[in-house]
């Protein structure tokens, strides 16, 4: 088992992979150095003298420079390294594409909707409005269970607090959000639960909804009702009839689109599980399939390494502005944009946001960028994307769900137990959360420390992520938990 490691050639720190205790020899490019303090799990070292203003390297690139003298063997951390970010930049366009082979597809057993598209659940979706019938559809959702059939995976209620009260931008994200959810393909029927007096009303959501089978999607006014439960129950009823009727069938890996995400992040998040993800990404989309990356506030950093990827000067463009926005939401708030990491990043051994990105953007893989999608924008080519969102995990992810991900791979280094609108698998970045917390994580990459190569666990995740697909729940799913969060930006009348 390895107890360090130095992630790319050029680095001038090293990461601890277990607890090292102060004067372990360090052994590595043909020289030794004595540890000078205890390093923790997921921290750095220094493995050279570092003058203050010098740049500390990690994963290849700078991330941030020393505020002190560092001396050979010392922990590397936020006491004596600080950011090297700044505000807005200009970027250049240096195309560095790597195409990635062709592989023949794997298959899972998914559902096939009447409009062509294709879902890895069979469940019935209450979407409120408006936050004021939040009560009414956690009543109809549970007054509903005992309706369930066995061809029917659940019924879940998505309570939010918007809907009303909102303008401009603001309200039409919530309105773009709940249509895409309506039109998710993992919902075999939908309950649109309205109040009637609300912004948001469903005459107005129709006009996001847009074309609709009114066998699958049903709407419900609880002004208009004398018994908005009772009328609500019935008509649940009725879409689990409907919904039913669809059975899983063999479906190429090609149809899948899946969302990745990263939170409680530590230092072994873009050594292990991340790099992990990322490899499945490349494989999936070797196979003909999609990814969406998102997180925007967590590519500062690191964003030119995408940048570059981009497959056409179009799709570079897009992803500056995608950047770039993000940055000047922070200043018009008159918000730091760099200080991102978050207390329980910092604790495990994430020193700065380009230390952060440069770990959060491992999750991309190799592949180019083929699509830069708006928030709330459905996906529409095949490959890697980049979505606008910001880290917040639960809006994050239901943000990857609203544009089309069928499944989130949600990386974590301390744990979580949320969920969002589709299933979402857990993946540890070490051993002991694994073992701590199995009602929470769901597939472990700790492992990638007692030397299971990488592209022998990306290819067991990629088989778990079938399974997970062909009706497999994670453990999320297990507990009853169907998380759902918007983002909300503007000013509440």
């Amino acid at each position: 088992m390895k107890s360090f490691i130095k992630i790319n050639p050029s680095d001038n720190v090293a990461v601890a992979l277990q607890p090292l205790a102060k004067g372990t020899v360090i052994e590595l490019d043909n020289s030794t150095l004595t540890l000078t303090e205890d390093i923790m799990q997921g921290h750095k070292f220094a493995l050279k003298n570092l003058k203050p203003g010098d740049s500390i390297i990690k994963y290849g690139n700078p991330i941030g420079c020393a505020t002190t003298e560092i001396f050979a063997g010392s922990w590397i951390h936020t006491h004596n390294l600080k950011t090297g970010l700044g505000d807005l930049l200009t970027y250049t366009y240096n195309k560095n594409v790597t195409e990635l082979p062709h592989q023949k597809p794997k298959f899972f057993q998914g559902y096939r909707r009447k409009d062509g598209r294709v879902g890895v659940r069979n469940e019935i979706w209450i979407i409120p409005t408006v936050g004021c019938v939040n009560n009414v559809a956690s009543a109809i959702e549970r007054a509903s269970q005992k309706y369930m059939t066995d061809q029917i995976d659940g019924v879940c209620a998505f309570p939010h607090p918007y809907g009303c009260s909102q303008m401009g931008d603001d309200q039409n994200n919530t309105r773009q959000i709940l249509a895409d959810l309506v039109n998710h393909p993992n919902a075999g029927g939908v309950l649109v639960l309205g109040l009637g007096c609300e912004n948001s009303n469903i005459d107005e959501l129709k006009k996001f909804i847009g074309n609709y089978d009114p066998e699958r999607v049903r709407f419900l006014v609880a002004q208009e009702c004398e018994d908005e439960i009772s009328d609500g129950i019935e008509t649940v009823k009725e879409l689990i009839s409907y919904a039913s009727s669809f059975k899983r069938e063999p479906i190429s890996a090609s149809e899948l689109v899946i969302g990745m995400k990263c939170g409680g992040s530590d230092g072994l998040s873009g050594i292990t599980a991340n790099p992990t993800v990322g490899a499945f990404s490349d494989k999936l989309i070797s196979m003909g399939g999609s990814t969406i990356l998102t997180e925007v506030p967590e590519m500062f950093g690191a964003e030119e390494l995408l940048m570059n990827r981009c497959e056409t000067e179009n799709l570079f463009n897009q992803t500056v502005a995608l950047v770039n926005d993000f940055k000047n939401y922070f200043k018009s708030h008159n918000q730091t944009i760099y200080e991102n990491p978050s207390p329980g990043n910092k604790k495990g051994g994430i020193s700065s946001l380009e230390d952060k990105s440069l770990g959060c953007t491992q999750k991309s893989g190799s592949a180019p960028v083929m699509g830069v999608l708006s928030y709330g924008e459905p996906i529409k080519e095949k490959g890697l994307n980049l979505l606008s969102a910001p880290g917040n995990d639960l809006v994050a992810s239901t943000a990857l769900a609203a544009s089309g991900a069928h499944i989130v791979l949600f990386t974590t280094g301390r744990g979580t137990p949320f969920a969002s609108p589709v299933p979402t698998v857990k993946i540890s970045t070490n051993n002991q959360l694994a073992k701590k917390k199995q009602n929470w994580i769901d597939f472990n990459c700790g492992v990638m420390v007692n030397d299971t190569p990488l592209d022998e666990l990306s290819e067991n995740l990629l088989d778990f992520v079938l399974e997970i697909a062909s009706g497999k729940k994670s453990k999320s799913e297990e507990a009853g938990f169907h998380d759902m969060a918007i983002f909300k930006q503007g000013v509440t009348l």
